[in-house]
């Protein structure tokens, strides 16, 4: 069984990558595979994300396990194949390529072909420059700035983020209380 993703950009219109692969393969066949597309290094950590239809984040596949002590199952791009976690036409991914600025493609599962196979993944549409693989923070704090303006939002000042001192006053109301009087833990 075949499965085609579309894979777009939030950053730039005409960007469109369409992949195709085995269902029986992994993630990270899927993640070197849509690296190859947009001409990415592959050191930076990334992760899939299985989203809702309103792109809410649900499960994450991530590169290497990061060792954390929650419930939640690790699902590791090497070990997880994709038919494990998708089956459906039109189920919403994200591929969340720079951790730093939270930039992703969005990712859409178009098309399943079934009786037949793939030995490697083919990127079958490729069209328009892929957004930079690394952003620099100052650039994309000026943009926000840039869109804020052209927005009409420019009168951001102290008042709008709050004052930067505080009154003792309001803390005078905690003196003579023990930190367990509190449930300060």
């Amino acid at each position: 069984m075949i499965y085609k993703f579309r894979i777009v950009s939030d950053e730039v219109d005409n960007f469109k990558r369409e992949i195709a692969i085995d269902a029986d393969d992994t993630f990270l066949r899927l993640r070197n595979a849509i690296l190859d597309s947009v001409g990415y290094t592959k050191d930076q950590m990334d992760s899939f994300f299985i989203c809702d239809d309103d792109w809410s984040k649900e499960k994450e596949i991530t590169f290497t396990d990061m060792d954390t002590d929650s419930d939640q199952d690790v699902w590791l791009m090497e070990d997880t194949h994709l038919n494990e976690l998708i089956e459906d036409e039109g189920q919403k991914l994200m591929f969340v390529f720079d951790y730093m600025t939270d930039r992703a493609f969005f990712m859409e599962m178009k098309e399943i072909i079934t009786g037949k196979n793939l030995k490697d993944p083919l990127c079958q549409r490729k069209e328009g420059k892929a957004p930079e693989q690394f952003i620099d923070i100052d650039d994309m704090n000026e943009k926000a700035i840039a869109k804020t303006t052209a927005l009409g939002i420019d009168d951001l000042d102290e008042d709008f983020y709050g004052s930067d001192g505080y009154n003792d006053d309001e803390l005078s109301d905690l003196e003579g209380y023990e930190d367990d009087d509190l449930h300060i833990r």
